[in-house]
């Protein structure tokens, strides 16, 4: 497996909750909250899978798979960090305010998750290279 692999097999996996994400918001719309709250906690825990597999794959099975790449990508990398590690923790903050109903703190969260969520998903899609240069 090579870096670039992981890379295209985490833009299906981005492409594909965003899928998601873009139905629970939709659910909302249509006043379906219920629908809206269970399609974000399957959201979470596709997301959430995704992280933890690629810290198994660049922390247990090859610890050195991104070493090369970062080498050729280092500044789209850092910009999609930027985006990406915020939202990933504002994941667990979303899911916890919506499960008790935080209304007005989940709102205002989920705003900001929409901005984090939309760079991480321009910047993981179209800045990261999926094969090496």
């Amino acid at each position: 497996m090579s870096a670039g692999i992981v890379i295209l097999i985490l833009k299906i996996a981005v492409v594909a909750v965003t899928v998601l994400w873009l139905g629970s918001l939709v659910a909302l719309a249509l006043g379906k909250t219920q629908l809206h709250g269970r399609i974000n906690i399957v959201f979470f825990g596709l997301t959430l899978a995704a992280l933890i597999g690629l810290e198994i794959v660049v922390r247990i099975i090859s610890p050195g798979i991104f070493d090369n790449y970062q080498h050729h990508t280092e500044s789209a990398m850092s910009v999609h960090l930027v985006f990406s590690v915020p939202s990933a923790v504002l994941l667990f903050v979303m899911l916890f305010t919506g499960l008790k109903h935080k209304r007005n703190f989940h709102i205002a969260m989920g705003i900001l998750f929409t901005v984090l969520w939309t760079g991480t998903f321009i910047t993981g899609i179209f800045l990261l290279r999926h094969e090496l240069p």
